[in-house]
């Protein structure tokens, strides 16, 4: 249609209910910062019958991909348009060749654990991240490789991820558990249970 122009996304477009934009990075973390050499870093996947574990070669073999996307915490700040590098999680799951099961426990080195569903690593934008706006991922946010499955809150997105654990039924995971959302869907403000 002649003159028809749309309507443009706007700043306020990408911007979830309750939150507020920072240029900053701030750093939250369950417990005490883990530092985990990129020498002795690894990451299992399994399902229970096929397992695959990958170094850090194994993981740089895949090559790469960059994501810009935008990161929202569940307290309530989002920064937009963040640079990353990684592996998808598809292109991890293809390579072990696990079983199509609905549920993901994700465990990080100190033992946090986080469940997210597995077609939200496979069919969206989540990756194995290990870089942040063009430079490694620094300790305390999450590096050397962290989970990042940027359209649920950041909680999801585990830091110093080592474990990935696919499953028949949910199990919730540290901060599920102490009464945050089961999802997470910052756009539906899905914080505490119950929301």
């Amino acid at each position: 249609m002649a003159g028809f122009q749309g309507r443009r996304r706007g700043h306020d477009d990408q911007v979830p209910p309750g939150q507020y934009v920072t240029h900053d990075f701030p750093v939250l973390t369950a417990g005490p910062t883990e530092v985990v050499p990129t020498d002795r870093w690894q990451l299992t996947i399994t399902d229970g019958t096929a397992t695959g574990t990958f170094d850090w070669r194994g993981l740089h073999a895949f090559g790469l991909q960059p994501l810009t996307t935008d990161i929202h915490c569940v307290t309530h700040w989002s920064k937009l348009g963040t640079s990353w590098r990684g592996v998808p999680v598809s292109t991890l799951f293809e390579a072990v060749g696990v079983d199509d099961l609905p549920y993901a426990l994700i465990t990080s080195y100190g033992g946090y654990t986080t469940n997210v569903p597995v077609e939200d690593l496979v069919d969206r934008d989540a990756m194995v991240a290990v870089e942040f706006e063009g430079e490694p991922l620094r300790p305390e946010h999450g590096g050397p490789a962290r989970l990042l499955v940027p359209h649920l809150y950041l909680w999801k997105s585990a830091k110093w991820v080592t474990r990935i654990e696919l499953l028949e039924h949910d199990s919730p995971g540290f901060w599920e558990v102490a009464g945050y959302h089961n999802y997470g869907d910052p756009f539906l403000e899905q914080r505490y249970h119950g929301d």
